[in-house]
């Protein structure tokens, strides 16, 4: 009866393990490629680099999620042309296929 329990066990860990592994990685569970992860990694990269560079954007405070080449800007930045320029410089970004800009401005100054 003992070694029973203990096959089925084994038999049961060996089925569930591997969807333990792949349920929760975005690239694994269909929502985009690995390739298409490593672009959007590059992509945002790119992005952050230029904001950084940028003296109007303060890229430190600007944080770059991207998916399938949508990209999401959010963070804080001093006024609407830093905002402005922020949403420019990700949507002329190659690989750039559309930008929601939820970046906000300081309130009360």
């Amino acid at each position: 009866m003992k070694k029973h329990i203990g096959l089925f066990l084994l038999a049961s860990s060996l089925v569930l393990a591997p969807l333990t592994f792949t349920t929760g990685c975005a690239v694994t569970s269909g929502k985009e490629s690995t390739g298409q992860y490593a672009k959007d990694k590059e992509i945002a990269a790119r992005i952050k680099t230029q904001l950084y560079a940028d003296p109007q954007t303060k890229g430190t405070e600007i944080e770059v999620q991207s998916l399938k080449g949508v990209v999401q800007l959010s963070g804080f930045v001093e006024n609407q042309a830093a905002r402005n320029r922020a949403e420019q410089i990700a949507a002329s970004t190659p690989g750039v296929v559309q930008v929601y800009n939820s970046l906000l401005l300081p309130t009360g100054r």
